[in-house]
């Protein structure tokens, strides 16, 4: 069953053509993972399935994003979309608040102000993000005070605590030590029960260890998408073969 459907998909910033033609099928409750080298359009893309390039000046899209069949870029209100669908970043980006208010902004936002509530999600999304364990005595403390691999936990739940369809991960691992990006691998393979997740990874290792699909990208282009490991065993382009044996990128 399919999540997201894209459909002749090109963006441009001003002249630059960053998307060119791009034609996939996310399947809902699995881990699609976006390689290629740096500047090949995989970021562009993941931050095109909740419209975070809205906000850059000079950026214009053509084609269909469709999740469970309606276009984003239509009628759909936007807030509504990044509610469906959560986000989280290369750097960990917790607001500078406490533990609690982290995890309780987007439910807020969503209009829920029981204390009794807020405090089940709270919970509930510390959990799903496999770090309540370490925090349920810390949730008053400032969550800028947390170390990177816990703030980078606290940024997943804070984006379950929406309780979102679908999580992107541009490069979630890349700013953590290797245990942390360990359990950041743990954790992800544990959500793909209940989310559908799109990771952009630049670790190739991290892709087989994780994905279910792989999609990889060179110079705006989709080259080859495909069963992981299908790709990394028997890759059905030059280019890939020739990304994923280390001869260039």
């Amino acid at each position: 069953m399919n999540k997201f459907q894209l459909k002749d998909v090109n963006l441009w910033y001003n002249d630059f053509h960053a998307l060119k033609d791009i034609n996939m099928d996310i399947k809902a409750k699995e881990i699609t993972a976006f390689i290629g080298p740096s500047g090949c359009g995989k970021s562009t893309l993941i931050k095109s399935l909740n419209r975070m390039n809205d906000l850059i000046d000079g950026c214009k899209i053509t084609g269909d994003f469709l999740l469970d069949g309606e276009n984003i870029y239509g009628n759909l209100d936007i807030n509504a979309l990044r509610k469906r669908v959560g986000m989280v970043f290369q750097k960990p980006n917790p607001f500078p608040m406490s533990v609690f208010d982290n995890v309780a902004y987007a439910p807020r936002v969503h209009g829920i102000k029981s204390k009794f509530k807020l405090n089940e999600i709270v919970e509930k999304s510390l959990r799903d993000a496999a770090i309540w364990d370490e925090l349920k005595d810390r949730l008053k403390k400032s969550a800028i005070s947390l170390s990177g691999g816990q703030q980078q936990r606290l940024c997943i739940a804070r984006a379950l605590a929406a309780e979102p369809d679908v999580l992107l991960m541009d490069e979630p691992t890349s700013a953590l030590d290797p245990i942390s990006t360990a359990k950041i691998e743990e954790l992800v393979i544990k959500l793909k029960k209940k989310y559908t997740i799109v990771i952009v990874t630049h670790n190739m290792q991290q892709a087989v260890r994780i994905s279910d699909t792989t999609g990889f990208f060179l110079l705006g282009e989709l080259i080859e998408y495909n069963n992981t490991e299908q790709l990394f065993s028997m890759p059905t382009d030059k280019r890939c073969e020739d990304y994923i044996t280390g001869r260039f990128g």
